[in-house]
């Protein structure tokens, strides 16, 4: 699945380069089974909750992943598609329309891994050494940099190598939150959509992070800022034509604010009717996009008397993201189309 160009990877007589794309993961099935075993690998990696292994991981395997797969099984079967996740089917339509830009050059190669679940990060690299490959170029699906994310996929990829005899050159590229083509990849989106459904207030929903995080020297906030900034002045938005807010939040701890479900409540008591919610912080769409966003926080703003609610899909395998991409690995070298 994670070899996109041509089937019979025995064709490509020598591979120079291989671009490594990395997403967070999905269960294998909506079902309680498969999201424990996902649960158990994602939140048991100390990168995403920084807390004593001692303490946090007897709760983690204790109330958390006896409770939460069953309560978590519905959300992920009300977006599953006869395909599967959202998240990977998303994901792999993008490494393979990226590998189509390059088609012309057989010595760039195109691999797909998750960080938690499958394909994984050892899988997608352990393929790669067959090849002789003399560079990898780390590009994880996350334009803004966090310790919990690229961080992640940093200690993954670091991991496996340091069992190879040679090392091959590695690029890791930490972030890509103000890369003009990214900026004008959203910037096209968001257009779209107002073109599509109407023009409404904009809602910028980013995934957050623990407070501490970010006072720890965590970079998320600064670069979601100038995400924002950045696409704002593209569009040409005025102070009062759009928000910024934060989903996703877990456990007791403080998160970054203001939280998205409050600030669209609070929206709509200042008379707000209409919004628009891009999420520029997911690459794809997923559950945090299509169920938390989509469903959930559609609900309560219409609830609390908002008219119209419009989200903005995820960027996903659009040309305009593949030309983000390519653009950015353009600045690593590799031929721009």
């Amino acid at each position: 699945m994670a070899w996109f160009r041509g089937s019979d990877p025995n064709l490509v007589p020598s591979v120079d380069t291989a671009v490594l794309l990395v997403n967070l993961g999905t269960p294998d099935a909506p079902e309680p089974g498969p999201i424990r075993r996902y649960l158990a690998q994602f939140l048991g990696d100390l990168r995403v909750v920084e807390a004593c292994p001692w303490y946090w991981l007897p709760i983690l395997h204790g109330p958390i992943l006896t409770f939460r797969p069953r309560k978590t099984a519905h959300l992920y079967r009300s977006i599953w598609t006869e395909a599967g996740s959202p998240l990977r089917v998303h994901s792999v339509a993008l490494a393979e329309a990226l590998a189509q830009h390059y088609t012309l050059d057989a010595s760039i190669r195109i691999e797909l891994a998750m960080t938690y679940g499958q394909p994984s990060i050892a899988q997608a690299i352990e393929r790669l050494q067959g090849f002789g490959v003399r560079r990898i170029i780390v590009l994880p699906l996350y334009p803004q940099y966090s310790g919990t994310t690229s961080g992640a996929v940093f200690d993954a990829v670091a991991k496996v190598l340091m069992k190879w005899r040679k090392v091959p050159h590695l690029s890791f590229i930490a972030d890509y939150h103000a890369h003009p083509a990214y900026i004008a990849a959203l910037a096209e989106s968001v257009r779209e959509t107002w073109s599509r459904e109407g023009r409404g207030h904009l809602v910028f929903s980013n995934h957050g992070i623990p407070v501490k995080y970010v006072t720890a020297g965590d970079p998320y906030r600064r670069q979601v800022q100038e995400t924002t900034r950045l696409l704002v002045a593209e569009l040409g938005l005025g102070a009062d034509d759009y928000s910024e807010c934060f989903q996703s939040r877990f456990g007791p701890t403080e998160w970054l604010q203001p939280y998205t479900d409050d600030r669209l409540a609070e929206l709509a008591a200042r008379g707000v009717r209409e919004v628009t919610v891009v999420t520029p912080s997911f690459a794809v769409d997923c559950l945090e996009t299509l169920e938390e966003i989509g469903t959930a926080s559609r609900e309560k703003f219409l609830e609390a008397g908002g008219t119209r609610f419009s989200l903005v899909p995820a960027l996903n395998a659009s040309h305009g993201h593949v030309a983000a991409l390519a653009a950015v690995l353009g600045d690593q070298g590799l031929p721009r189309r």
